[in-house]
């Protein structure tokens, strides 16, 4: 009944009132439709093609780490539309996501029963270096990898070779970033436990450059203890006091050693010697045997290897500025505690004072100080200059032309409200004014009203009133006041 009502009600409003009412709800739908876009702009796939799920999980970290709102899917991520092509060049720029790693789980789930075995074998080190590419991802300074793994091979014929498994892996460090040797060694090992059988001695680690890293090289090595040594002199001493090089010389020797101790089975000695002599007099024969024996022992045998790269030599070299007045005693003792100086090994360290060489100081005059004070202010002085110049030339012109716009202004307005004033009044208002301009005035007035007031000066004043009314005519503009108005 009360739908029947509002329609009945609604039916009988006039149809100028019914329009209205229908434009503005349907304005206000629209304006609400609207505003509801706004509110929640379009969305669309970031990606064209699907991700997988690393790259998913890549590009979700980093969109959130900057600020971006996006709603994840299953394989993408929805952004505003808008935003789409400036995410997409961020994220390139980052290296993100990174390319598509199979790993075991994906290699292995494409196996069938009837695959022979040589592929099957070839799958699983595909995902299994797939695996490791993934771990050496997460490294700190680490960007991508790459890992190729060579099985180990029995030789079961004669004319056959054995070989052990060796591993080969190329590092993409993010800019700027340099893996130590601890980072290096922390690297093979993660790689040779990886891969069963395989020694960290046979895990080769280069980067995009293609230096070998952790081979004893020593850059990194020499770069870091003077960066310590610098760092803990300029703690010490102060800033720009010394300067430090080091130098270290490594051993790229691989040493096997082998040790082999016994054990005696009782608390007899394991060897023992005997001597025999024997003097027969009447043969005339003398016979002397010796005989060693051997009561047996417990065998321990030891051997051990030491990979090349170890440190053969270290000399470093600390100049100190000799204005500090700083104790170089003290300065070797730092620097060897830091840099671990062993001199059985060879290590040599030397301390020496020395005058810096400095940027000679100027000797800043009063003229000087004038001159920085007087060259900033320089363009502003030239342009104040160049006003007040202006200024000078043009200044009587400027006066003529603004008293001429003035007197212009005062006889119109005169000429104006002279216009219907009678001649007697007028001659009355121009009591006062010079020829000049009474003739103006004058000039503006009906031709009759002109007459009469010129009558009513004397001879002498309207001589002079005629005489600037009657101006002479310009060859080059002959009506130079219609000129001025037409322009």
């Amino acid at each position: 009944m009360e739908i029947a009502a509002l329609l009945a009600r609604w039916n009988a409003l006039p149809s100028r009132i019914r329009t209205i009412a229908a434009s503005a709800f349907a304005a206000a739908l629209l304006l609400l439709l609207l505003g509801s876009l706004l509110a929640h702009p379009q969305r669309t796939a970031l990606f064209a093609s699907a991700l997988h799920a690393e790259q998913l999980s890549e590009v979700e970290e980093r969109l959130a780490s900057w600020n971006v709102a996006f709603t994840p899917t299953a394989d993408n991520v929805l952004v505003e539309s808008r935003r789409r092509n400036d995410l997409l060049l961020r994220l390139s720029m980052a290296g993100v996501p990174h390319a598509h790693v199979e790993a075991s789980v994906d290699v292995l789930g494409k196996l069938g029963a009837l695959t022979p075995q040589t592929v099957i074998d070839a799958q699983t080190r595909e995902g299994l270096a797939g695996d490791i590419e993934l771990g050496l991802r997460g490294i700190d300074g680490i960007e991508d990898a790459r890992v190729i793994i060579a099985p180990a091979k029995q030789g079961y014929f004669a004319d056959e070779s054995s070989r052990d498994a060796s591993a080969s892996v190329r590092l993409r460090l993010t800019p700027g970033s340099k893996l130590s040797a601890d980072a290096v060694s922390g690297i093979r090992s993660f790689v040779a436990a990886s891969v069963p059988g395989l020694d960290e001695r046979r895990v080769a680690i280069v980067d995009d450059r293609g230096i070998a890293l952790g081979d004893g090289s020593g850059d990194g090595d020499e770069a870091d203890l003077q960066r310590s040594l610098q760092s803990a002199l300029d703690s010490a001493v102060g800033a720009g006091a010394t300067i430090v090089r080091v130098h270290v010389e490594y051993d790229r020797r691989t040493i096997t050693s082998t040790d082999v101790r016994r054990t005696p089975l009782s608390s007899l000695p394991i060897a023992a010697s005997t001597q025999d002599e024997r003097y027969d007099g009447e043969g005339k024969r003398y016979d002397r045997s010796e005989q060693q024996l051997d009561r047996g022992s417990d065998t321990h045998e030891s051997s051990a290897s030491a990979q090349g790269g170890r440190i053969a030599r270290m000399s470093a070299a600390v100049f100190v500025d000799a204005s500090r007045g700083i104790d170089l005693t003290q300065v070797r003792r730092l620097a060897a505690a830091t840099l671990g100086i062993d001199p059985h090994r060879g290590d040599a360290i030397d301390v020496a004072a020395i005058s810096f060489a400095r940027a000679p100081a100027v000797n800043k005059d009063g003229w000087w100080l004038a001159y920085g004070a007087i060259v900033p202010l320089l363009p502003t002085l030239a342009v104040v200059i160049a006003a007040l110049v202006a200024l000078r030339w043009s200044g009587a012109p400027v006066g003529a032309l603004v008293r001429s716009m003035s007197e212009r202004a005062s006889i119109a307005r005169t000429a104006h409200a002279a216009a219907g004033i009678p001649p007697a009044s007028v001659r009355g208002a121009l009591a006062n004014e010079p020829p000049h301009a009474a003739a103006a005035i004058i000039s503006a007035l009906p031709a009759a009203t002109a007459a009469v007031v010129l009558d009513m000066y004397p001879e002498h004043e309207r001589a002079a009133i005629i005489r600037r009314m009657q101006r002479p005519s310009s060859p080059l503009l002959a009506d130079a006041e219609k000129f001025i108005a037409n322009a």
